[in-house]
């Protein structure tokens, strides 16, 4: 597959290949929501707590004579389901993250990429480099490339005027390379890779060695 590329300012800068393999895959809806399910699931803190009936700052005596009361029988006031007890079966602090398999990740990956090469959203850009932070002179090279909603996928460092200048522009996301993933991938319009992102994508799809797998 051969993409243009351009230039912030929407100038041409040649074209370059792009291997199918990683950037033509039919994608699949099943496969792309288990990883994302499985990138939120890793995002949860989990640190939410509710205090059980031992917890609960209350007496632990019992209230009330046994008998005679012409009421239930009850022990202490921190039961459920009394006004101010503990909460029965609620949540507790636990981890979501569950785990998947590395050959589904990398397809999920290769799936969102081909995602956005099939529906024309894909922009490979000649490099994310700026002179000064100045986001006004980023979002008007934006509006040249129709950029309103965008992940800006860089090489393995940041340019730090692009990344300074970006942060302040809406629904603009800016990560390096080794931050790609399928998730931001797919919750933005159009991505954007510049060349180095496209070499570093490569690199990470590449089929390892028998040196390097041992």
């Amino acid at each position: 597959m051969k993409l243009d590329v351009v230039t912030l300012d929407g100038g041409k800068a040649g074209s370059i290949e792009l291997d199918d393999a990683i950037f033509a895959v039919s994608p699949r809806k099943d496969i792309l929501q288990r990883v994302v399910k499985w990138q939120l699931a890793k995002r949860r803190a989990g640190t939410h707590d509710t205090q059980n009936r031992g917890e609960v700052s209350r007496s632990h005596s019992k209230f009330g004579r046994q008998k005679g009361s012409g009421g239930a029988r009850h022990g202490s006031r921190n039961a459920p389901i009394f006004r101010g007890g503990g909460v029965a079966h609620g949540p507790h602090p636990r981890s979501h993250a569950h785990s998947l398999n590395k050959k589904v990740r990398a397809l999920g990956m290769k799936m969102a990429l081909s995602a956005k090469a099939a529906e024309g959203t894909l922009l490979v850009l000649d490099s994310a480099v700026l002179d000064a932070p100045k986001t006004k002179a980023l979002k008007e090279r934006f509006a040249k490339l129709g950029l309103t909603n965008a992940l800006v996928i860089g090489g393995a460092e940041l340019d730090g005027n692009f990344k300074l200048a970006a942060r302040a522009i809406p629904n603009v996301d800016v990560l390096p390379a080794a931050g790609l993933n399928v998730y931001d991938v797919l919750r933005r319009n159009t991505l954007v890779l510049t060349r180095d992102a496209v070499d570093a994508v490569a690199a990470r799809f590449a089929p390892k060695t028998e040196g390097e797998a041992a």
